[in-house]
């Protein structure tokens, strides 16, 4: 209230008055579109009424000019005048009427807090990637109320897919301050304390807990690795019952936690959209087996579309990507029972390999002998490389019929099964799909050791759902919409796209 007065002018010389009686309509809906019913309000033009009529007073004699107040002022004035002062008055200011408590919730208040007042800190809104080894992540850097936090997003508990995404602070930075700004280490179960921020350079910074003493348990090393277990994978070790799986989450345990949530973090760009593109492109969170749910960004490229993974595992790390999907060859899937043989599937995606070696074959002869025997014709200059045909034809896919034969009519789904041996951690996918694409998956083995694409299929099943089958592997990949909303995370350019992938490849190659 306090506050309130000296903006205002309350006191016992100054008057305070709304005078409503001279506004238009116009001036009344621009200053405030609620009711004026707010009793703080009420009591400051009581306070005013009371001075200006006591004896003695103003009301006494000639009146002076009638003075302006705050809460007659259009919102946009106010905007202009609450984010020109200090951080630490405006909780009081917030406190003082309904009004001026709904103008300091508009984002252009602290946005421009963030430009002005903690301009250092300004770049680091967005989506980026922690250098944790193979494991990454995905940070999401926004401005909440008071303070910048840093949430870092997870995905939910294996096998279930298509569970929300789960998130937790890492940091935050408080607004308040005008020169200065205080960094909060949100990691531990112990409560906010010292943290710092190192801006490297614009697409990149880095976090340091001062007090990582907060991090520890009572319990010791045992207490926080159940903590973890329960928060990561929503289970017990003794509940987790695979061996190489206990293995591969004590491991990720003991790499992960020497950080101490000291990070550097590397600006990550949602992919941009194309008005061709298959689906709708963006974060999606897949299964891979003993690792558990990752999160891979789908993107495309022309007749190409490639899952670039956010978060890996010690097989296939972060950056890498982990399937690409050759628009141009398309697999028409026999009937549902003929599907159930995986000998069958196999044939149809190895015929389709074989394909496109011969055509490789093929191109790299005539670029031979274009060098080695002449110009090429205008015709084939115009016509350019061969390329693979957008749809192969009905002997190569095999004959048992594809989408029509199955009783799937144009614009509906086709039934789809796995075929007996491919494993699933998510034996709850759907029973039709849309279309497949012939595409290759990588693996490797433990430490990223001898990476090789491998043959499979990409099954999409509806906007916010694709598969894919890895043949060698004879394992099946569930992958569903990431639905979250991340601001500050369009890139500039494609290129910019473009460059962001290569860097973060670079970085685990």
């Amino acid at each position: 209230m306090a506050v309130c007065a000296r903006l205002c002018g309350v006191g016992p010389s100054r008057g305070c008055r709304r005078r409503q009686q001279r506004r238009g309509p116009a001036e009344t809906a621009a200053a405030d579109s609620e009711p004026d019913t707010d009793p703080e309000e009420e009591r400051i033009e009581a306070g005013a009424a009371a001075v200006a009529g006591a004896p003695g007073g103003r009301g006494a004699g000639p009146q002076p000019p009638p003075r302006c107040s705050l809460l007659e002022l259009p919102p946009e004035l106010l905007v202009e005048i609450f984010a020109s002062l200090p951080g630490t008055d405006l909780p009081s200011l917030a406190q003082v009427c309904t009004k001026f408590r709904r103008i300091l919730h508009t984002d252009t208040i602290w946005r421009r807090r963030c430009r002005e007042v903690l301009h250092r800190y300004r770049h680091i809104l967005g989506l980026w990637q922690p250098d944790i080894g193979p494991y990454g992540g995905l940070l999401n850097v926004v401005v909440d109320g008071l303070f910048i936090i840093g949430w870092m997003y997870l995905p939910p508990h294996d096998p279930h897919v298509d569970d929300p995404m789960r998130f937790k602070p890492l940091f935050r930075v408080h607004l308040m301050e005008r020169k200065s700004a205080t960094v909060e280490c949100m990691y531990g179960h112990r409560g906010p304390h010292n943290g710092h921020i190192q801006i490297v350079k614009k697409d990149e910074f880095s976090t340091k807990c001062n007090q990582t003493d907060h991090h520890r348990m009572s319990g010791g090393r045992q207490e926080e690795f159940r903590t973890w277990l329960r928060e990561e994978w929503g289970r017990t070790l003794e509940d987790i019952f695979h061996e190489h799986m206990q293995e591969l989450i004590l491991m990720k345990f003991i790499y992960t936690s020497q950080y101490d949530n000291c990070l550097t973090y590397r600006r990550i760009y949602l992919p941009p959209s194309h008005p061709d593109d298959l689906i709708r492109p963006g974060l999606f969170k897949g299964t891979y087996g003993s690792h558990g749910l990752e999160i891979v960004m789908l993107s495309f490229h022309g007749k190409r579309a490639r899952g670039t993974k956010i978060t890996g595992d010690p097989n296939i790390p972060a950056g890498q990507q982990t399937v690409e999907i050759d628009l141009r060859h398309r697999i028409q899937l026999p009937d549902v029972e003929s599907l159930r043989s995986f000998s069958e599937l196999s044939r149809l995606v190895l015929d389709v390999r074989e394909r496109l070696r011969q055509e490789q074959q093929q191109q790299e002869s005539r670029l031979e002998d274009g060098e080695a025997g002449g110009q090429q014709s205008p015709r084939e200059a115009q016509r350019g490389p061969a390329q693979p045909g957008a749809e192969l034809p009905a002997e190569k896919v095999g004959e048992a019929g594809g989408a029509e034969a199955a009783g799937a009519q144009p614009g509906q789904g086709q039934p789809f099964v796995l075929p007996v041996g491919v494993s699933s951690r998510n034996e709850d996918y759907p029973r039709t799909c849309r279309m497949c694409f012939y595409g290759t998956g990588l693996i490797a083995g433990h430490g990223f050791t001898s990476p090789e694409r491998t043959p499979g299929v990409f099954i999409l099943f509806d906007e916010d759902r694709f598969g894919f089958i890895w043949l060698e592997l004879k394992s099946f990949s569930l992958y569903s919409r990431v639905q979250a909303t991340f601001r500050n995370a369009e890139a500039p350019s494609p290129q910019a796209f473009e460059e962001m992938l290569k860097n973060i490849q670079s970085l685990t190659s």
